[in-house]
């Protein structure tokens, strides 16, 4: 991944923890106010980021992953028109790492409290970030290398067209290691 992206991705998850520092502003029992730190060890907040990683990490490599697939597709298309219905199937699959990092983030919003329920210790918080991490890494990269794969596939299927199913199986066994990363982070999530 380019440091751009990467300084980007962290610069927008500091942006968006400033931005709810106010809101945890209260006085707290000594009567001050609570510190920049102090926001920072809330188990809510440690599981949020958490929720943004997987979210964020994942989708970006998705994009990227569809990214690389559709322009392989547009070019094949472009020569051969009758081969878009294969390849939108193609050209969709690096999607998958995306909706497997919401799926994530969505039972840990769900487990920490931010749902409904007690918001959780400073530990479940940590936890919950760190059960994240597995599919924000993996996702990441496995649908970028799946993108890969899927127009490599398409560009095979332009010169053979019966081989549209080995295609479909080369991207297919990347995603095998999303679907792993996705079920390590919801066992974690939910055996917490």
């Amino acid at each position: 991944m380019k440091k751009k992206t990467l300084i980007l991705t962290f610069s927008l998850l500091i942006l968006v923890c400033l931005m709810a520092v106010p809101s945890f502003a209260a006085p707290a029992e000594g009567g001050g106010e609570l510190s920049l730190w102090s926001f920072f060890e809330s188990g809510t907040v440690l599981s949020l980021i958490g929720s943004f990683l997987a979210v964020t990490l994942a989708g970006i490599g998705s994009a990227k992953g569809v990214g690389i697939a559709g322009q392989t597709a547009a070019g094949v298309v472009a020569e051969d028109p009758s081969l878009s219905g294969k390849f939108i199937a193609l050209e969709a699959l690096p999607a998958t790492q995306g909706i497997y990092g919401f799926i994530a983030a969505f039972l840990v919003m769900i487990k920490n409290g931010v749902m409904g329920g007690t918001a959780p210790s400073v530990e479940d918080g940590m936890y919950y970030l760190f059960a994240c991490l597995p599919i924000a890494v993996v996702g990441l990269i496995s649908a970028i290398h799946q993108g890969k794969v899927a127009a490599a596939g398409m560009q095979m299927v332009a010169k053979q067209k019966d081989q549209f199913v080995k295609a479909i199986i080369y991207s297919a066994v990347v995603e095998t290691y999303a679907i792993l990363a996705l079920l390590i982070s919801v066992l974690l999530i939910l055996l917490r």
